[in-house]
């Protein structure tokens, strides 16, 4: 019961979060880049539109997370994407250098959470399965 409550409140805060930040990208364009605020208009319409399927990527998380039960797979691929967007920093530390702190400690983040995902993912469904053969 705990690994279920556990994946749907981290979802939940993921999927707020995920929407939260990409709304701001979308909102704030470069400005919303740590040290990037002069990067043009390229740059800017590129941030903003990957803002956008950011949002969208969050308001994933938000239905998986009001299901019920939680479905393991939609949490599966939301976490696989997430671990992939880690993978593309980690590609871009590997041929351009060092990105600003704040970017470091995303890629931290984006490599933590998707295993801790993976682990609950089916939690809340197993939780309902069990609750089933009880009655």
């Amino acid at each position: 019961m705990a690994k279920a409550r556990t994946l749907r409140g981290l979802a939940l805060v993921m999927g707020y979060a995920c929407v939260a930040i990409g709304l701001f990208h979308v909102l704030l364009g470069n400005a919303s880049i740590p040290g990037e605020g002069s990067a043009g208009p390229t740059i800017d319409s590129l941030g903003r539109f990957f803002g956008a399927i950011f949002a969208g990527y969050g308001l994933g998380w938000l239905w998986a997370a009001r299901q019920s039960p939680v479905p393991a797979r939609a949490v599966r691929w939301l976490a696989g994407v997430f671990l992939l967007g880690a993978l593309g920093r980690l590609l871009s530390l590997a041929v351009h250098g060092w990105p600003h702190g704040f970017q470091v400690a995303l890629t931290v983040l984006e490599l933590v959470l998707p295993p801790v995902f993976f682990w609950l993912a089916d939690a809340d469904e197993t939780m309902a399965r069990g609750s089933a053969y009880a009655r």
